[in-house]
């Protein structure tokens, strides 16, 4: 690509990109969302361009945010920045705006402390609903921690690679790239058999066209549950945990999420575990945002665990 491969976004105030990508990434040694603790980092794989890797910084303070876009890679096309510029939409979600959420924050006493502790939260979203299920699929009946090592070995393993600064990264694989993974090779890796027939089972029906993700866009929360639903290795979480991360419906908590639920309990000041019910009960107070509580409280929790600074 001739000229200059940087520019300039702006993102909807208030917005504070560590905040965002620790959301985004979840734990430190996730290798596909990379924070430095300055620029946020990811390789892309765009279908018909070589792979290029965006890096985002911030320049401006939370109330007047300018997000600075760089992009590389061996050979980038006309279309890179474009396509740059609307994964960094999606994936960091800088055009939301939160103000009606911090409207409703200000005057209720639980929720105003967390709102202004990470005021400049957006709520992120994987590229694609894809994305989104096999993270959810790999992350089942797990911790966190160990499903995110999973998914980098996924990468590592079935993602397009890209020479960086930083060594070789990859991206996440798309669906073409695992159709024809060889469902031992993801056991080995750490994936259980179900698991492995899951993600190689729903990549094969994306790229044989047989399953049309993008018609989740246009269903309402319980057309698309119930779609969901109908696919193997989908259960209630993985279907709520998609809408929220991978539709962007941050209305949605994903009530079965048992770290969340934990979340919610301390938070609420609850001795005893609460039930699927119980968590929607007790969000209907903040109904419409039960999604931006869900992060909040990841965020919270990740300060407790010393993994960002205050």
């Amino acid at each position: 690509m001739p000229g200059n491969n940087s520019f300039q976004l702006s993102a909807l105030a208030p917005f504070r990109l560590d905040l965002t990508a620790w959301v985004l990434r979840r734990r430190p040694d996730n290798a596909l969302d990379r924070w430095d603790g300055r620029v946020y980092r990811r390789v892309l794989a765009v279908e018909g361009q070589q792979p290029f890797e965006i890096a985002v910084s911030q320049s401006g303070a939370a109330d007047a945010p300018k997000l600075d876009v760089s992009i590389s890679g061996a050979e980038l096309e006309e279309a890179a920045k474009a396509e740059a510029a609307s994964a960094v939409q999606r994936l960091l979600g800088i055009h939301i705006d939160l103000g009606s959420f911090h409207h409703r924050a200000e005057s209720d006493a639980l929720l105003r402390p967390l709102a202004d502790q990470f005021c400049g939260l957006k709520p992120p979203r994987f590229l694609t609903p894809f994305e989104a299920l096999v993270n959810a699929m790999a992350c089942q009946q797990l911790t966190l921690t160990v499903g995110i090592r999973l998914l980098n070995r996924l990468a590592e393993a079935y993602g397009a690679k890209l020479a960086t600064r930083d060594g070789v990264a990859h991206a996440f694989p798309r669906p073409q790239d695992l159709a024809k993974a060889d469902v031992e090779d993801l056991r080995r890796m750490g994936f259980s058999y179900q698991k492995a027939r899951y993600i190689t089972g729903l990549a094969r029906s994306v790229t044989e066209g047989d399953l049309e993700l993008g018609r989740l866009e246009s269903m309402d929360d319980e057309q698309a549950v119930r779609w969901l639903l109908g696919l193997k290795g989908v259960g209630r979480w993985t279907a709520e945990y998609c809408l929220l991360r991978g539709l962007g419906r941050t209305h949605v908590f994903p009530g079965d999420d048992v770290g969340a639920r934990n979340h919610l309990q301390r938070w609420l000041g609850l001795e005893q575990p609460m039930s699927y019910a119980q968590v929607h009960k007790a969000l209907e107070r903040w109904k419409g945002y039960g999604g931006l509580v869900y992060f909040h409280l990841l965020l919270k929790s990740l300060m407790e665990r010393g993994m960002l600074e205050s």
